[in-house]
């Protein structure tokens, strides 16, 4: 060997032995994180001399700082970020020093991108939250230090900046650290260590600064370079979220995933959480071959003494320390969508490798990140946090938040967008009463049917306020009615008398409206019941559900198709009227959307021809496919 090649090796060996930290900058817009991150690489020497001479390029382009280099575009590579002169989406930058390896998260100021800082604060073990000396503790720094507390990061840096825009002031760095320390004392942050810095010049940056002589404490890298963050995953239970069953061959049946806490070895006794089936570990295979022992951040294949069926979503978890499973649970939610939350409204519900449909059942508050205050409310807008109960339509393993980002962190999908709408950290699981069972019936669904002489099904009509929907499913039950079927009909401003008494009509009383009326249509079903349901029910979202509720082919969307236009002409009722002077708020089609079904079974319009002539066919159609 070489003495090149033993150098190259001795110095990877180095690399690897190396600590490793991710942090992550935030805090209010333009209070120079992208400035910071560009000074670390910049004075840690790990640009290379063609970055250098761009940074110069753009810097006379797009730079803030007049004739100096604008650090911050080391990082705002957006060509927005850079016309803006801020952050808009996450940056990540690896940078090494000869004591540790770092990544950091250069995460956007603007209240609007919070979503974008919570995605960075949700991997990285610490955060420095900067405030510029000029303006101290603001709205977002305040939003920022809550959400970082609420992602378990325990120890935070509070990096006063542009202190050289104030003098380099004892007094004002005092005045801010202590209003942060107030405002987070009741966050449990493990440490807060305050630095007066200035990013732009690089003072208490690397080094200490001969600027500030009555600052005691450390500068930032040295500080970086020496905190403790372990968590020591590894000396945690075992968990490890099954992402992919491997069967190459009929001799082997292998579980892959990565241990997300725990150490596992040959011969250990685990369960499969959900299902409560023990067995005991036979393998660990690698891509270097089987080891003796795995450990937290491990990506492995594991193999089972006994036949169990596992697959992807299932967690694999020590016998000895099980997590907890459920179907209820109470968490922290940050609300990540310009699309309101609703409770009642179904998600998609992304928990380790498992995804399931779910519902927030339950707002118990929203969070005042000024004063932390809890207040109430109903719904969540974009970048609100509350906390909530959710429930699931199965029950998934999992650990509190504070014991395991990996079993205890989820995502709220929109389940027509697939877009991710919300961030969430449970906080404990909810029990149902135990005394709560389903009873076994002796007359099942199909006899009820049979005896009718029909299969059981629920005709549901949508569309605007004046469309005719009640008209036409009227008489459709009168034609089904003479002919002897049992019918049943839920109107919507019937069951508004009773049932639904108490709910408005905000999109969350909306929402929580179908939701009851669908649960009574499938009621109906279940005694064998033709229901006709005439609902404005204006959001696919909610007709989904319903549709969900019973089995493939117990659900006819009939969409009543008739232009606002005509409905507003016959407003049978007065509202449009009402609606367009502003008497009434929230009244579909006028301040409150309609979103049309996509792929109806039947499509209608009242405008072109009678009721009776619509009745008769959809009559019709009942009887081509054996309904009636």
């Amino acid at each position: 060997m070489s003495a090149v090649e033993a150098d190259l090796k001795a110095y990877l060996a180095a690399q690897e032995k190396k600590s490793f930290l991710r942090f992550l900058t935030c805090g209010s817009v333009d209070d120079g994180k992208s400035t910071l991150i560009g000074r670390l690489l910049y004075d840690t020497k790990l640009l290379f001399e063609d970055q250098l001479a761009a940074l110069e390029k753009d810097s006379k382009k797009h730079g803030t700082t007049g004739d100096d280099i604008d650090f911050a575009l080391l990082v705002d590579g957006l060509e927005a970020e850079r016309e803006q002169g801020i952050t808009i989406d996450v940056a990540y930058r690896f940078f090494a020093t000869d004591k540790r390896k770092f990544i950091v998260a250069d995460t956007p100021g603007h209240e609007q991108y919070t979503r974008n800082m919570a995605t960075g604060a949700s991997n990285s073990d610490l955060a420095v939250i900067l405030i510029d000396a000029r303006k101290g503790v603001l709205t977002q720094t305040r939003r920022h230090a809550y959400i970082v507390s609420l992602l378990g990061i325990r120890h935070v840096v509070l990096a006063v900046n542009k202190i050289d825009l104030v003098d380099f002031s004892e007094t004002v760095f005092r005045t801010i650290v202590a209003a942060f320390e107030s405002f987070a004392k009741p966050l449990g942050f493990a440490s807060i260590t305050p630095i007066p810095l200035s990013a732009r010049f690089g003072d208490n940056v690397i080094a200490k600064s001969a600027q500030m002589p009555w600052f005691e404490g450390p500068a930032l890298l040295p500080y970086l370079e020496t905190i403790d963050v372990s968590t020591a995953l590894a000396d945690k239970p075992f968990r490890m979220p099954v992402q992919w069953v491997n069967r190459p061959n009929l001799d082997f049946r292998g579980f892959a995933g990565t241990i997300v806490s725990g150490r596992v070895r040959p011969g250990d006794v685990v369960v499969v959480a959900k299902s409560g089936r023990t067995s005991s570990v036979t393998r660990i295979v690698t891509m270097d071959g089987d080891v003796t022992e795995a450990v937290a951040g491990e990506a492995v294949t594991i193999t089972l003494a006994d036949e169990i069926d596992i697959s992807r979503g299932d967690v694999i978890a020590a016998a000895s320390a099980r997590p907890e499973v459920t179907d209820q649970f109470a968490a922290h939610l940050i609300w990540m969508a310009d699309e309101e939350m609703l409770p009642g409204r179904p998600y998609m519900l992304k928990l380790g490798t498992a995804t399931v449909p779910a519902q927030i059942t339950d707002l118990k508050y929203k969070t005042d990140v000024n004063t932390l205050a809890h207040n109430a409310g109903k719904t969540l807008h974009l970048n609100e946090v509350g906390y909530a109960n959710l429930s699931l339509t199965q029950p998934l393993a999992f650990d509190a938040y504070r014991e395991n980002r990996d079993m205890g962190g989820f995502v709220l999908i929109d389940r027509f967008s697939n877009a991710t709408v919300g961030a969430g950290m449970i906080d404990f699981g909810l029990r149902r009463a135990t005394n709560v069972h389903w009873q076994a019936l002796d007359v099942a669904k199909s006899s009820r049917a049979g005896l009718k002489g029909q299969r059981p099904v629920i005709l549901w009509f949508t569309g605007l306020s004046g469309s005719g929907k009640s008209t036409v499913a009227n008489l459709v039950e009168r034609a089904l009615f003479a002919e002897g079927k049992h019918t049943y009909m839920l109107d919507g401003d019937n069951v508004r008398h009773g049932l639904n008494r108490d709910l408005g009509f905000t999109d969350a009383d909306r929402v929580e409206n179908i939701r009851r009326v669908a649960e009574a249509a499938k009621l109906f079903v279940d005694a064998g019941t033709i229901v006709l349901v005439s609902f404005i029910s204006p959001f696919r979202s909610e007709r989904r559900m319903a549709r969900e509720l019973v089995e493939p082919g117990e659900f006819i969307e009939i969409f009543v198709d008739t232009p606002i236009e005509v409905c507003m002409q016959r407003d049978p009722k007065g509202l449009y009227q009402k609606a367009m002077a502003g008497e009434i708020k929230n009244f579909t089609g006028i301040d409150s959307p309609y979103e049309a079904p996509e792929h109806p079974e039947l499509t209608i319009n009242t405008a072109e021809a009678e009721p009776a002539s619509h009745a008769a066919a959809i009559v019709a159609y009942l009887k081509e496919a054996g309904y009636v």
